[in-house]
């Protein structure tokens, strides 16, 4: 419908309203349909005039505030210098400088046929810019670039190569003076009532509000035939409206809002870090994601993670869901969505089958290679930060200092796959970039595993058989552990099955006993073998401490 509501409905689509002047349509067209401002006088677009470098002062081969003299309507500029002997093409001249040259012209005894003209303003920078050849200026410069050496010869390359550049975007030079501006979609520029009556409106439509006001001004006094002064100060005025509207601040007084805060301009919206490029379309925040503090997992295995229960109920909500349904546990989304809030155990229960072989990437910006983003398999843990495995924070560069990291859910079966295969943190062992290990312990493992296999110089080497020194095998020396009946660095007596490395210098054993039933013992340094009658091994214990076994 229109804004007055005269016309509704679809079958008035198209219409323009006669009294709002409102266009019945879609409301969808307020967020790309632009519009543009005609404006009554030329004026010069600020990144072009005052970028670095500024291409117009490059192009007219002036300097950058002589430029800015003109256009700023400080200085004319003589445009064409006629029969006029002391005047050049493109040179500068004040107020007073120009009433004297127009005296001798319209003087009674000029010999002045052919007169001088001159022009101030975005204008006359315009005619400036349209006098230009560019195919002819570009074979001057060829010209002069090989007899000139230094600082003019690099100078000359310089305004080549931006001449060689418009030519070859068949661009005209003319076209960085603007005649009209656009005005960008009303929805990306949106007014929004307040609880107080008051309105919240963007920067932007102050800027614009500013270049129409001065625009209408100008255009009711050029009709009106008013002075050129007053004339020319409006086009001024102009001039630094559109400039603020382009890039508030590159030029002149910054233009501010009721709050002495600088309003944004265009130019402010899509740079930096918070601009549109880096914020919105580079960088974008995606759904399945989460972000947390890491600590460490010391207890996990190195493909594993401890994911906070609360964030995981979050990112595998669908999936719960579907299963919740799927298990007649609850019937439709809704009643799903209220037992998830609960946290029943039952939606625990669930949540583990889920996560069970689902793995998630885990992500520590800045990822400056391929192993700053690794697939792990997740377990629930209390808590609200990510538990980490120590051996990967080389690869993420990571540390438990308040490092941050984002974890994501693989969605499809294929990328889950794909996860699994290529990204499983325990399949990246090797630097991409070296070929050599990356996961290598370092700082507290290093230390914890000295300090758990140091030797105490004054321990005693218990007697075999000691009861309170000899166990039957490992989780007995931590369970004695654990209840502080022994300490780390004592010695003890532990049976032990599997294969051991022999580094004895001893080629044969320090004692060895042949009992009644036939089967001997050989006592060596750090062990104790019983062997049958062939001689294959019945048991072994050795002399270890106890942080060895732990």
């Amino acid at each position: 419908e229109c804004h007055c509501g005269k016309y509704k409905r679809v079958r008035h689509r198209g219409i323009v309203c006669e009294r709002c002047g409102v266009e019945v349509a879609e409301s969808r067209v307020r967020r790309h349909r632009m519009g543009f401002i005609n404006l009554a006088a030329p004026v010069s677009h600020v990144w072009y005039l005052k970028g670095i470098p500024s291409y117009v002062a490059i192009l007219l081969d002036m300097p950058l505030r002589d430029v800015e003299q003109i256009v700023y309507f400080n200085c004319y500029v003589v445009l064409d210098e006629g029969d006029h002997k002391d005047l050049k093409y493109k040179q500068l001249l004040t107020e007073d400088e120009w009433l004297e040259v127009e005296d001798e012209i319209y003087a009674e005894d000029s010999t002045i046929e052919n007169e001088p003209v001159v022009g101030i303003g975005a204008e006359a920078l315009k005619q400036l810019l349209e006098d230009l050849d560019l195919q002819e200026v570009a074979e001057q410069l060829r010209e002069e670039i090989t007899g000139s050496k230094g600082q003019k010869r690099a100078k000359l390359i310089k305004r080549l190569r931006v001449i060689d550049n418009f030519i070859a975007t068949n661009a005209r030079p003319e076209w960085m003076v603007l005649n009209a501006i656009p005005v960008i979609p009303p929805d990306l520029r949106p007014m929004v009532q307040l609880d107080g009556g008051r309105f919240a409106t963007s920067d932007l439509n102050d800027l614009y509000r500013r270049v129409i006001n001065r625009n209408n001004r100008l255009a009711r006094l050029q009709e009106i035939l008013a002075p050129e002064i007053i004339v020319r100060n409006e086009k001024r005025m102009l001039q630094e409206a559109v400039d603020a509207l382009v890039d508030n601040g590159r030029r002149g007084r910054t233009v501010v809002g009721a709050n002495n805060r600088a309003l944004k301009s265009l130019s402010d919206i899509i740079e930096g870090k918070q601009g549109r490029f880096r914020q919105n379309l580079l960088g974008k925040r995606v759904d399945y994601s989460c972000r947390s503090v890491i600590v460490v997992g010391p207890k996990l295995k190195m493909h594993q993670c401890g994911l906070p229960k609360e964030m995981a109920i979050e990112l595998f909500q669908p999936f719960v869901i579907h299963r919740l349904i799927r298990q007649n546990i609850v019937n439709n989304i809704k009643a799903a969505k209220k037992l998830i809030q609960r946290a029943d155990d039952e939606v625990m229960q669930v949540l583990q089958e889920v996560i069970e072989g689902h793995p998630i990437l885990l992500n520590r910006a800045p990822t400056l290679h391929r192993l700053g983003i690794q697939a792990f398999e997740p377990k629930l843990v209390a808590g609200r930060a990510i538990q980490l495995h120590p051996l990967v924070c080389p690869a993420f560069n990571a540390d438990f200092d308040g490092d941050q990291m984002a974890v994501h859910v693989p969605l499809a079966i294929e990328a889950q796959t794909e996860a699994r295969m290529l990204m499983l943190a325990s399949n990246n062992i090797l630097s991409p970039a070296t070929g050599e290990p990356i996961v290598t312990p370092s700082q507290d493992m290093v230390l914890g595993s000295y300090y758990l296999t140091a030797l105490q110089p004054d321990a005693v080497k218990p007697d075999f058989g000691d009861q309170s020194k000899t166990f039957a095998g490992l989780e007995d020396v931590i369970h004695a552990f654990e209840d502080k009946r022994i300490n780390l660095h004592d010695w003890v007596w532990v049976r032990f099955n599997g294969e051991v490395e022999d580094d004895d210098e001893l080629t044969s054993p320090l004692d060895t006993q042949i009992l009644e039933d036939g089967t001997q013992i050989q006592q060596w340094t750090y062990r104790r073998d019983r062997l049958d009658e062939e001689g294959a091994l019945i048991s072994r214990f050795l002399l270890t401490t106890v942080g060895r076994v732990v």
